[in-house]
């Protein structure tokens, strides 16, 4: 054993080879994308990493090595779940071979997705266990933990951290690569009553999921990571129940005067019930402090009617606990005052200086903010719906561009432009999908597009990455995650395979040329595809950087309200405008539009 300060992704990334991963599987997702990518740095020979089209692929193919009798892990984060539920719900009934576990990471705030939706709750609905790390030390030992229970019941595990325990740091006891188990599959064996699964199997299934999960709820009072933590008191009246996260802010709160007895639920389904009922013995009054669904309070309460306990449960329920968003040290500092009655001294503190506002906005040079300005260029006059998607062009609702009138999930733009062109055919409908999307969701709403004879333009903007997420390759870039070098998936081919009549391609940064596909392509019937293709300026940067000539500036700041990039500076001494070169990529964009020419210098790749 040896100790290594890990962000808590690289732990659980560094558990799961400890306990002798065969395959890897995942789409990548903030608070989640680490951990796949650690394994593919550190994995030893002979263990097989992927990032998949999207979580739903991930998914199955884990199972599909489990089946094999593998360890398999797959990744996503909590959005990514509903992707992958479909598989998922009929695993938790077929079951696996080889030890399964599904890594779901939670983002409480939300920080980084569009929903605050809670995998505990999940879990409890696919009736698959689910362990909930409070720490990268604890997320690391879990990985082995989930693995040996899912080879032991035959089904998946979740493993369920949160945004601060993914990229929380923790001085982490982890064991030596020679030291790490070495899994070796037993292999596929044909078995069709039991891998293909039909109604009669699933009967069977439930009825013993259900017997399952009761007796694991028995034996998991006994986990050691299940804690009743007792105060100095002889009997204590009070009790704080909590999870996660949460429990460290607990413990911060907390100090033996307080005389609480404190619950920590390292697993919340199936719930430990007889330990959570040696724990309500004695008190008068428990608050559940946890993030996002009131799971822990709800669990308690249904102990306590099934067990005839008069213990007063408070929480999300009762309004003592927020209902929504993440949890601080200090929200949960006054939570634990008002429930202890404690007065604490309150700190005047200095009022921080004003920052000013500082919106999230697409980068400088960029080549979505061309993309989008091109088609808005284009259709200026026109009655226009731009449907969005997830991803860094998600930024391009903001102002001056406002060219993101809807954005929903992955993949949903494309078959939102077609529900409103149904309803107003008059509508220039444009629906904008990065390439990674396409690939991981896209493809089937421009099938379902020309089936059903839409009339919309599909724009896809390809940057040749996979951007937000910290430029993962997918199948359009001609490399996978094992750095193997294959044929790129030709997003041209793939529509004109579909159908579709009309593609074309253009360099987004090339203004003019630009604006007229867009002119020429959107007047087209039926579904039209563009493809506007720039590499991301994280990955390719021009050498040049373009300058204001002063002589020429009128001031007229055409540029600034057009454009909206931050490397476009307003003076306010001289009322020109000038450029900050430690921003300006040199895309030229600027300089294509200045009226006066007074802009020059850039490097268009």
């Amino acid at each position: 054993m040896h100790r290594e300060f890990l962000m808590g992704n690289e732990a659980m990334a560094v558990g799961a080879l400890a306990a002798g991963v065969n395959v890897v599987a995942g789409y990548p997702g903030t608070p989640s994308t680490e951990v796949l990518e650690a394994v593919a740095r550190r994995r030893p020979e002979g263990v097989y990493v992927e990032w998949s089209v999207n979580e739903k692929a991930a998914l199955e193919v884990a199972a599909g090595a489990a089946y094999a009798g593998a360890r398999a892990l797959v990744t996503m984060k909590q959005v990514g779940l509903n992707v992958a539920s479909d598989p998922l719900m009929s695993l938790s009934y077929i079951g696996v071979k080889g030890g399964m576990v599904v890594l779901v990471a939670d983002d409480p705030g939300p920080i980084s997705s569009q929903t605050e939706q809670d995998t505990r709750t999940f879990a409890a609905y696919a009736k698959l266990p689910v362990l909930d790390p409070s720490s990268p030390q604890e997320a690391y030992e879990m990985m082995g933990d989930a693995f040996a229970l899912s080879e032991e019941l035959g089904c998946p595990v979740i493993v369920r951290p949160t945004t601060r325990v993914d990229h929380g740091y923790e001085d982490v006891e982890v064991a030596d690569p020679g030291e790490w188990e070495r899994h070796e599959p037993e292999g596929f064996v044909r078995d069709p009553s039991r891998w293909v699964i039909f109604p009669a199997l699933s009967v069977r299934a439930h009825a013993a999921i259900e017997a399952r999960d009761a007796e694991l709820s028995r034996r998991l009072s006994g986990y050691a990571r299940n804690v009743i933590s007792e105060p100095p008191v002889a009997s204590p009246r009070l009790g704080v129940a909590t999870h996660g996260i949460s429990a460290t802010y607990v413990a911060e709160n907390l100090g033996e005067r307080d005389g609480v007895r404190v619950l920590r639920v390292a697993t919340p389904y199936p719930f430990p019930e007889d330990l959570a009922a040696r724990f309500l013995e004695g008190l008068d009054e428990v608050l559940c402090v946890e993030e996002l669904d009131p799971v822990i309070e709800r669990a308690l309460v249904a102990t306590c009617g099934r067990r005839g306990l008069t213990v007063k449960i408070r929480g999300k329920l009762t309004g003592d606990i927020q209902p929504s968003g993440e949890n601080t040290v200090e929200s949960v500092g006054r939570a634990l005052d008002a429930f202890l009655g404690r007065q604490t001294a309150v700190v005047p503190t200095p009022a921080p200086p004003t920052l000013p506002v500082r919106p999230p906005v697409l980068c400088a040079g960029c080549p979505h903010r061309a993309s989008f300005y091109a088609v808005k260029r284009a259709m200026r006059g026109r009655k226009t719906l731009s449907c969005g998607d997830i991803g860094c062009y998600t930024l391009g609702n903001a102002a001056p561009l406002d060219m993101v009138d809807t954005c929903l999930c992955m993949g949903a733009g494309i078959n939102i432009a077609q529900g409103v062109t149904h309803v107003e055919p008059d509508t220039a409908a444009f629906a904008f999908v990065g390439d990674s999307t396409f690939f991981a969701s896209g493809i089937t709403g421009v099938v379902n597009a020309f089936y059903n004879q839409a009339n919309m333009t599909l724009v896809v903007l390809d940057n040749s990455t996979t951007a937000m997420t910290g430029h993962q390759p997918h199948p359009g870039t001609g490399r996978t995650m094992m750095g193997q070098v294959v044929e790129k998936v030709s997003i041209e081919r793939v529509l004109l395979a579909i159908g579709l009549t009309v593609v074309e391609t253009v360099d987004p940064l090339d203004h003019e040329r630009a604006v007229e596909t867009v002119r020429r392509v959107a007047d087209e019937p039926g579904v039209k595809a563009i493809v506007f293709r720039s590499p991301c300026v994280v990955l390719a940067r021009p050498k040049a950087t373009s300058s204001v000539d002063a002589e020429k500036c009128v001031g007229c700041r055409l540029c600034v309200r057009e454009l909206g990039c931050p490397a476009l500076v307003p003076d306010a001494a001289t009322g020109r405008v000038r450029i900050d070169a430690a921003q300006c990529t040199g895309c030229t964009l600027c300089e294509q539009i200045c009226p006066t020419h007074a802009i020059s210098g850039g490097e268009r790749l």
